[in-house]
């Protein structure tokens, strides 16, 4: 039986983990899909084409129901912040007052109140104006990723602050320090574009099962998504594995753990390291066991020359309880979640490659000379369940992100046991964990069902456009 203080970490951990991760299914998603849409009805201001329209009604109804769940579900992970993590929330409070006010009063007012107006104004305002309040939404959307990330970069690379001596807290003295953090300008481009493959994976994969299920009807209207969305997914595949590289090298010189184990590296390498495929990692006895290497690879990725020695997890070890055993005691464990941050990296990895290629191979086959993408049903099949693929990603990345810090909830200030609420007691935790999960169930479930169920629907009745939009709070309505 686990003593009351390591269960009560624990489930706030798992808790925190499983309110993010649930979250994060749809920040991207809704990110992306904002962008896509904006795209899709600036289509249709240049070109005039009613199928950009209908792309835009269709597709925005899926990014509404995205977005509504995104909100719910992270009101959901704020009152983490104080239930589960008060001690965290009053030493960081200070610094992350600033950015999460910001994101509330103006990046997430910007998006409610343009996402009303455009989902209420469609034949009211000329077609340039109703296309700039998408777009309005989608830069709202990047801009409450660029605060809560700016948040984020703080606890992962502490800069523009200062401990008061008398409280302990940590104090924000340069608010442009927070925001031009170099945590954030690696992070912040690697999520968006993350963001916009998810949200195009998806369009792609929706719209090859909506082929596989009838091949002639609203072809042209499948296969015009699958065209944009590919296109922006090759662009951001490529965008995302450039900023993913960028990312790496700095966390290779500024988390040195974390870097060594997402390459399973317990021993220093020497001048030429090599990179592993995969590896036997024993995480008891802190090392490799065996392992399929490619030579020089490691020291390409990290330095971009075939020389460079990469520290090991044993010997960063010892680094770090030289530099904080006297602040924080010879007890802490400063060896990450090995296992998980090695398997997470390739899957995040190999799915950006497979993403890219997929649009490669997608962009091709659906080219208007060919008709290769309604005929090869295989190709369908591989789209339609790559759709699935991002959540895993996205997933992945965050694990490495987070997992990649331990023990920090702040970098090199707070423990992650010294964070959790004092007054919290199992029971609670344990409730409110099984309550959450049948929740975030639930929420899941009738997302899928009602996206689903838009996709079964298609545009049907997206089909007389030219009329005019009947007022909502309108007499008439109630007739319908």
């Amino acid at each position: 039986m686990l003593s009351s203080g390591i269960s009560i970490v624990f489930l706030a951990r798992w808790q925190f983990a499983m309110t993010t991760i649930f979250h994060f299914f749809f920040v991207p998603f809704s990110i992306g899909l904002g962008f896509i849409v904006a795209i899709m009805e600036l289509l249709y201001v240049i070109k005039k084409n009613d199928v950009y329209k209908q792309m835009t009604i269709f597709w925005g109804r899926i990014f509404l129901l995205s977005f509504a769940v995104g909100v719910v579900t992270g009101l959901i992970q704020e009152f983490q912040f104080g239930m589960n993590w008060s001690v965290y929330s009053r030493f960081m409070g200070d610094i992350f007052g600033a950015p999460l006010a910001i994101e509330a009063l103006a990046a997430f007012f910007m998006e409610s109140t343009f996402i009303g107006l455009w989902i209420f104004t469609w034949d009211r305002f000329p077609a340039w104006l109703h296309c700039l309040m998408i777009w309005l939404v989608s830069f709202g959307t990047m801009l409450s990723a660029l605060w809560i990330l700016a948040a984020n970069s703080f606890m992962q690379n502490p800069v523009g602050y200062m401990i008061d001596p008398k409280t302990g807290r940590a104090n924000m003295v340069s608010f442009f320090d927070v925001i031009n953090n170099y945590q954030l300008k690696m992070e912040f481009p690697h999520v968006i574009f993350g963001a916009w493959v998810t949200a195009a994976i998806v369009i792609a994969g929706m719209s090859a099962w909506a082929l596989l299920r009838n091949k002639t009807k609203f072809t042209d209207f499948w296969r015009k998504s699958i065209k944009v969305s590919l296109i922006v997914g090759l662009i951001a595949s490529i965008g995302v594995i450039a900023a993913g590289d960028l990312q790496t090298r700095y966390v290779s010189n500024e988390q040195q753990m974390k870097f060594a184990a997402m390459e399973g590296v317990y021993k220093t390498t020497g001048k030429s390291a090599p990179w592993s495929a995969i590896a036997g990692l024993d995480t008891t006895n802190h090392k490799t066991k065996w392992s399929l290497d490619v030579p020089y690879a490691l020291s390409m990725l990290t330095y971009h020359k075939t020389t460079g020695a990469v520290k090991g997890m044993n010997e960063v070890n010892k680094t770090l309880h030289a530099k904080y055993d006297k602040q924080f005691g010879k007890s802490v464990n400063y060896y990450v979640p090995t296992k998980t941050l090695f398997w997470s990296f390739r899957v995040m990895a190999i799915s950006g490659g497979w993403f890219a290629l997929v649009s490669i191979v997608g962009l091709w086959m659906n080219r208007k000379s060919s008709e290769s993408i309604l005929n090869q049903r295989w190709f369908l099949y591989v789209l339609g369940l790559t759709m699935w693929l991002p959540f895993a990603a996205n997933t992945a990345g965050w694990l490495i992100t987070e997992f990649g810090r331990n023990p920090w909830v702040v970098y090199g200030l707070l423990t992650i046991a010294d964070a959790v609420s004092p007054n919290v007691s199992v029971a609670s935790l344990l409730t409110s964990n099984i309550l959450y999960f049948a929740v975030f169930c639930c929420l899941g479930l009738v997302m899928i069902w009602l996206a689903h169920r838009e996709l079964r629907k298609g545009p049907d009745d997206l089909a007389s456009l030219d009329q005019a939009v009947i007022d909502p709070y309108a007499k008439e309505a109630f007739s319908k």
